[in-house]
């Protein structure tokens, strides 16, 4: 596995989901290839090979051979995809803008002015041009595909043109042909002409379409700087972030986003860090914090030494991330593509038995129905909209998730969240905040700010979680105690004692201050009352006197209860699943309003918890990405809150990047919308082509005189393929 990497490559030259399948099969046959997938609607190669055997030169060589084109070069390469369906927009543009300068007066010629003297040979001279200059590439392409025994839609698109100009060509210069045999030689110049014109201004429209749906990305790529300002020898210069080596002093003026991710090595500001954790509030960094990529520097100057640059910062993670969410394929694809790959095929000999039933039943007075006939099924059975209905879909779900803080890691995670019937919260910094904080205080016989101060002071030498939360406390009411606590021990498990201003000063749980004071019975049933709650209450004496308790808890989160209850409107069963005591998690359970609380379990056993649920249905598991991991990766979707955590990005199907547990119901609605869309899709592309091929065939000539022109087969073609991407 050390010498297996997986990389992603913008394909150039793909025309439909037939080039896709062709570009695939043909990576997939090099030697070294593990897997190999194309997605046509970002146009993007994602392959796994051995390093040792592959090359990316190798697969472009062999892409190249097949009539296509990779970028393979890593820098720039999305600029260079950019520009490069920029160039192919813009040539698309002029090709359509000139088609159908010539096919107007074409069609003018061929509907109003047909028996003027030398119509057929006017109607050739506009036609050709149509046929070699806009229409060449058709032709071309075609060519390519058939030497290697391949066929896509350009097959189609110049078998159809192709047949419709000679037969206009010969009935052109050979019209006693079939004067002699009593008919009359038509000619369709204008059928090959206005194909062409339709198919060019569908693939615009598709273009354009496929274009707005890569918003997402550009927004992310947007927020990296293209330089940054490094110290070095005490000289301040400006390089390219690529050039950026680990270790580099980096310097940031106010207004200006972070180039690298680091610590402050000097100075200190305010960092506007909502595009990774979704705070509006800009956060305060100072020397030793830690930065992150594409953040914007508020207020003061600092300087940063890099500890990741270039592509392992966490924005080029996330980054790389939804591009390749966005290039991989759904379960169903796998269907499509199967479907797809023998499409082409299957048409050309639809048109093939087309036109002999014609000319069979028909007799040679049908020949000319039987070509247009042919030619029509050629035209209508395009692939496209059959092979973009799930990509485009995909594409634009994830890109959606993307710019709300919802990393969704591949097309197969999107499909199966929306088919869960179990969603598995872990409790500690998924449903409650993960810190504890002060949540009451007790006091008898001194003011409650007064007794906060100094248990303050007594918890400044303990390293116990819970007295971080009363030192925060007394810091954010201004009451933290000048006076110094000495000859301070701990007793581990029970409590801590000391000597605050000459009188000796205990803290710690019920049976420790038991021993220092009496506390009374309605003290004692308080304290009941505040455990049952999931808070832990400590106690403070002083010099023998019992002072009161300060309760502390780590409390739910704002939007907790809320998202719990969207996640039961869904009709989704929702379990806490939590290695705290019973106790604390029914009280937490019951302000969360789970369904189901399962309490006591160690990491080791969450992940026998979620295999006994999966055998319930599929399940999701949400948790923070670090102890979670092991049930993150059993459960059928892991869903990681934590802003950026790097195991979260790697155990995690789904990564929650604002921390939000309501983003969870929010990333459900969002996959089971996108597989409303990818069904939506399928139904169009597979009953446009389940009626329009029969149409074009002629199946209700004989009852309903029902008959197809190629030129309106054309049209529904592109207009299939639009309207799926615009969906």
């Amino acid at each position: 596995m050390g010498n297996t990497t997986k990389k992603a490559f913008p394909v150039l030259n793909m025309h439909c989901a037939g080039c896709a399948n062709n570009v695939e099969r043909t990576v997939k046959k090099l030697p070294g290839v593990i897997e190999a997938s194309v997605n046509f609607a970002t146009n993007t190669l994602t392959v796994s090979y051995e390093k040792e055997q592959l090359t990316p030169g190798e697969i472009r060589a062999a892409v190249l051979a097949a009539g296509y084109d990779l970028i393979v070069e890593e820098a720039h390469k999305e600029e260079r995809r950019e520009e490069e369906q920029h160039k192919r927009y813009t040539r698309l543009k002029w090709k359509v803008i000139g088609a159908w300068i010539l096919v107007v007066p074409l069609l003018v010629y061929s509907m109003i002015l047909m028996h003027v003297p030398y119509s057929n040979e006017i109607q050739m001279v506009l036609a050709i041009p149509v046929m070699v200059f806009f229409g060449g590439g058709f032709f071309t392409g075609a060519w390519k595909q058939a030497k290697l025994g391949r066929s896509n839609m350009d097959t189609l698109v110049a078998l159809s043109t192709s047949i419709a100009f000679l037969f206009s060509l010969f009935n052109t210069f050979f019209p006693e042909f079939w004067y002699d045999r009593g008919l009359e030689p038509h000619v369709y110049y204008e059928a090959s002409a206005v194909i062409i014109a339709f198919v060019l201004t569908g693939k615009l429209m598709e273009e354009r379409a496929k274009g707005n749906t890569s918003t997402a990305i550009r927004k992310l790529m947007g927020m990296q700087p293209k330089a940054a300002r490094v110290l070095r020898n005490g000289v301040e210069e400006e390089i390219l972030i690529e050039k950026l080596q680990v270790g580099d002093l980096v310097v940031v003026r106010p207004g200006e986003q972070i180039p690298v991710d680091g610590q402050l090595s000097e100075g200190d500001s305010y960092v506007d860090e909502s595009m990774i954790s979704g705070e509006p509030v800009p956060v305060e960094k100072k020397k030793g914090d830690k930065v992150l990529a594409g953040t914007i520097n508020q207020r003061g100057s600092f300087i940063i030494r890099a500890a990741q640059v270039g592509s392992e910062t966490v924005l080029a993670r996330i980054i790389a991330m939804v591009q390749e969410a966005q290039g991989s394929k759904a379960p169903v694809q796998r269907i499509v593509d199967r479907i797809t790959g023998i499409f082409v095929p299957v048409v050309l000999g639809i048109a093939i038995l087309t036109f002999v039933l014609w000319v069979t039943i028909g007799g040679s007075e049908y020949i000319s129905y039987g070509i247009l006939s042919a030619v029509s099924v050629l035209v209508i059975a395009c692939p496209c909209a059959l092979g973009l209905a799930t990509p485009v879909a995909i594409m634009v779900g994830t890109g959606k998730g993307a710019e709300n803080g919802i990393l969704i890691k591949s097309g197969e995670a999107l499909e199966i969240t929306h088919n869960v019937q179990s969603v598995v919260l872990d409790k500690t910094g998924t449903i409650t905040e993960g810190k504890p904080v002060v949540t009451d205080i007790i006091s008898l016989g001194m003011s409650e700010n007064k007794i906060l101060e100094i248990s303050a002071a007594l918890e400044k030498k303990s390293e116990h979680p819970l007295a971080r939360a009363i030192i925060v406390e007394a810091e954010k009411k201004g009451f933290a105690s000048e006076a110094q606590v000495s000859d301070f021990q701990a007793v581990v498990g029970n409590g801590l004692f000391g000597n605050y201003e000459g009188s000796p000063l205990a803290g710690g749980n019920l049976k420790f201050i038991q021993e220092k004071t009496e506390i009374g019975a309605d003290m004692r049933g308080q304290a009941e009352k505040l455990a049952e709650q999931g808070k832990t209450p400590l106690f403070f004496a002083r010099d023998g006197q019992f002072l009161g308790m300060i309760a502390v808890a780590d409390v739910i989160k704002e939007d907790s209860a809320q998202a719990v209850k969207e996640l039961q409107n869904m009709g989704l069963h929702v379990v806490m699943l939590t290695g705290d005591n019973e106790r604390t998690a029914k009280a937490i359970g019951d302000q969360a309003g789970v369904d189901e609380v399962i309490a006591g379990v160690l990491p080791d056993g969450k992940e026998s918890v979620i295999r006994r649920l999966k055998q319930k249905g599929k399940v999701t598991m949400v948790g923070d990405g670090i102890n979670d991991a092991p049930a993150l990766t059993r459960a059928d979707i892991g869903i990681a809150i934590g802003a950026g955590t790097d195991i979260a990005i790697d155990a995690a199907d789904v990564v929650l990047m604002k921390s939000r547990l309501s983003d969870v119901p929010a990333a459900i609605r969002l996959s089971r919308a996108t597989l409303q869309n990818i069904h939506e899709n399928l139904f169009w592309g597979f009953i446009y082509n389940i009626i329009g091929i029969p149409l074009a065939a002629g199946i209700w000539y004989p009852l309903f005189g029902w008959k197809l022109n190629p030129m309106f087969g054309a049209a529904a073609m592109s207009l299939s393929s639009f309207c799926v991407v615009t969906n």
